[in-house]
């Protein structure tokens, strides 16, 4: 087992990846938790663990952190019905958010102990890559101090604008969930919401800020880049996991 750890952090990582696509937010909860599974049954028997890394694009789909609180929900089952928005109470930190086309979601499962363990160490590093993304673009993505995520102009009460959310969950230090990147999604959903808890401070988005038609792919190929040079890793891809 020691000889396996060691091997493990004295080696760059290869993380497969995988472009889902459009799925559900079900299918791809259900996807992270087997992978993360697999990871802990590796460990378990002493065995190297592989790391996997996906991107997605959900449907419509309000979710509720484990210290989320309902009162943040301003929309009731019956309208969320009516609009065919999904709704879900999630394993992962983190409040209430919103998921949909025009995001582009990532799900690291990482086992952190090939890498470091320090969770506060792997939302920073998470957020560093959204933040390098961000800048290819000319935006300034900054930390806004006790709320993890990325944002524009966080020190400003009145323009403060949150473009990434986060939120993760870590088992034996194998980790799921992750990042919900604001491309250019339609942002009125999260006027019924309080985006992750948090009044008094709006969502945007990368259109929003550029004025600019920003293409998914390219966006997607920016953050692969960054993962590798941030988490010192090689990024495979994959034709299939799980």
């Amino acid at each position: 087992m020691l000889l396996c750890r060691y091997l493990c952090i004295s080696m760059k990582q290869v993380v497969q990846f995988q472009d889902l696509g459009k799925m559900e937010y079900r299918q791809a909860w259900d996807l992270q938790e087997k992978l993360l599974k697999q990871a802990l049954a590796s460990k378990a028997a002493g065995q190297p663990t592989s790391h996997h890394l996906l991107l997605v694009e959900h449907p419509p789909v309000y979710t509720l952190g484990k210290s989320g609180k309902m009162e943040h929900v301003l929309i009731d089952q019956q309208e969320m019905q009516k609009r065919q928005i999904g709704f879900y109470h999630s394993n992962r930190g983190g409040d209430i958010t919103f998921h949909g086309p025009g995001q582009i979601v990532g799900y690291p499962i990482f086992d952190l102990e090939c890498f470091y363990t320090d969770i506060g160490r792997y939302l920073r590093e998470l957020e560093e890559v959204i933040i390098l993304t961000l800048a290819d673009y000319g935006l300034v993505g900054q930390r806004s101090k006790g709320e993890t995520g990325v944002w524009l102009d966080p020190e400003s009460p009145l323009q403060a604008r949150k473009i990434c959310a986060m939120g993760v969950r870590c088992s034996r230090w194998v980790t799921m969930h992750g990042f919900a990147l604001n491309v250019h999604p339609d942002l009125s959903y999260f006027d019924n919401i309080v985006p992750c808890g948090i009044a008094n401070k709006s969502v945007t988005s990368m259109q929003r800020e550029t004025a600019l038609a920003i293409d998914m792919e390219q966006v997607k190929q920016k953050l692969l880049h960054h993962f590798e040079a941030v988490f010192d890793i090689s990024i495979a891809a994959s034709a299939n996991v799980g």
